[in-house]
Formats: C-alpha cells, sequence, structure tokens
C-alpha cells in the first residue's frame, strides 16, 4: 500500500455541516467527504484490492467507490486531515493478514489448581450447618 499515491487519488467534496453551530455552520462549508476508488488504485496491488472488497464489501458503494465523511472539526482543513487519516486506517487495518491462531494445551498446574479450588469450594458448603438446633 502506497499512502502518497492512494492520497494523490481520493476525491474530495466539502459540503455544508449540520448540528450546533450557529450562523456560522449556516454560511461555511465545513464538512468533507473523501470518495477512493479501490479497483482503480495505482497505490494498491491486486491481492490488496481482493482483500480490500471483501472486507470492505458493507461499505463500498456502486461496488468499488469508498466513501468517508468527517465533521467533528469547525475547519474544512482539520475534517480533511481527520477524514484522509481515517481512510488510512481503514486501508491499513483491512489489508492486514491476521495472524493463524495456534492452539495450546492448558498447562496441568492450571488444571490442577481448579480442581483444588473447587475441593476447597465442596468443602465449605458441605461444612455448612444447614440445621437450627
Amino acid at each position: 500500500m502506497n499512502k502518497e499515491i492512494i492520497i494523490k487519488e481520493l476525491i474530495i467534496k466539502t459540503s455544508r455541516s449540520g448540528g450546533a453551530g450557529g450562523q456560522h455552520v449556516n454560511k461555511t462549508e465545513t464538512k468533507v467527504e473523501v470518495f477512493f476508488d479501490v479497483y482503480q488504485s495505482m497505490g494498491l496491488s491486486t491481492e490488496e484490492k481482493k482483500r480490500l472488497s471483501v472486507k470492505l464489501q458493507s461499505k463500498l458503494i456502486k461496488g468499488s467507490l469508498l466513501r468517508i465523511v468527517s465533521q467533528e472539526s469547525r475547519s474544512q482543513l482539520g475534517n480533511k486531515e481527520d477524514a484522509i487519516k481515517k481512510l488510512l486506517v481503514l486501508l491499513g487495518n483491512s489489508i492486514k493478514i491476521p495472524k493463524k491462531r495456534k492452539p495450546t494445551k492448558v498447562p496441568y498446574s492450571k488444571i490442577q489448581k481448579r480442581l483444588s479450588d473447587k475441593k476447597k469450594k465442596s468443602d465449605v458448603k458441605a461444612n455448612r450447618n444447614w440445621k437450627s438446633d
């Protein structure tokens, strides 16, 4: 994954943010939408593109377009940086190949400790005096 190439390929659109903020919100375009075409990207290998299409299937628009929105900040520049950072983190996490789980055996000492704890608990319960004389 080549981050510089990916950043150059982004399509960035701005619009007015919703929510609180008074008159400033009504006249400035601070909401940022970042679009990234997974299949047309030169910054990804074909293997990475396949992995992304499977992992991000529910987030892709029109089959290959990934959309990230940011409107947290009151500045357009802050939202743009935030959206690009979100996109790169999402791509990085989706491209990772998960490690295979190696099954392990429970150590003998742990089994013995669990059994001795059970025995102690059962002895406590068995020695309770339930009858009132």
